[in-house]
């Protein structure tokens, strides 16, 4: 299974890259997504995910050629 992950605003530049494809062999959590690409890192409370440019909670079961974001919160003005 190949996933696209993205990262966004200040998230990426904590993380220092902002998009990486990563290929596995079983079912994946979008949790599960940021564990196995950020092993050192852990994920900070306040993160949003996103699936295929959709909302969606850390449980969200991620399918072959997704796109996987994860961003923080966005505030407008």
């Amino acid at each position: 299974m190949s996933i696209k992950v993205r990262y966004f605003a200040s998230l990426k530049e904590s993380i220092g890259r902002s998009e990486e494809e990563l290929v596995f062999k079983q079912t994946l959590s979008v949790s599960d997504v940021w564990k196995q690409a950020n092993k050192s890192q852990s994920r900070p409370d306040n993160v949003l995910a996103a699936v295929n440019m959709e909302y969606v909670g850390f449980d969200t079961l991620v399918n072959d050629d997704d796109e996987v974001a994860f961003f923080p919160p966005v505030t407008g003005g």
